[in-house]
């Protein structure tokens, strides 16, 4: 089961990179989201994957760390997905805002800003 789950969060990384490199903002966008997926995963997996095990001790006599998962990865994994929608929603807004305005949604700069001015000769003033 671990290396299944090792290949999904590689998977869904290299996906989410791909997606970053893009040259449009909606597929960044994605990327991001994807990219956030995949952290959410590992971190979940960091705390074990045992199957049908509370996170929540029963009772304290004779407790068998093996029969529970860490409840502190479940807890940190809401809290990424908590931050990452807020990330997603002002990514959002600023790419629909630069669309708005530029009327495109790519991400490159326009030819005529890549020219770089001439350069001065030592000797002139």
């Amino acid at each position: 089961m671990e290396i299944l789950v090792a290949t999904a969060i590689g998977a869904m990384m290299a996906a989410a990179i791909y997606l970053i490199l893009r040259l449009h903002t909606f597929a960044v966008i994605l990327g991001m989201t994807m990219l956030t997926y995949a952290i959410n995963a590992f971190l979940f997996a960091t705390g074990r994957l045992v199957v049908n095990a509370p996170p929540i001790l029963r009772g304290h006599d004779a407790i068998n760390p093996a029969d529970y998962t860490d409840p502190l990865p479940q807890a940190l994994v809401l809290t990424a997905i908590v931050i990452s929608f807020g990330m997603t929603a002002v990514v959002v807004m600023m790419s629909l805002g630069a669309f708005i305005e530029g009327g495109d949604d790519r991400i490159d700069m326009p030819p005529k800003d890549r020219l770089l001015p001439p350069a001065d000769k030592a000797g002139d003033p």
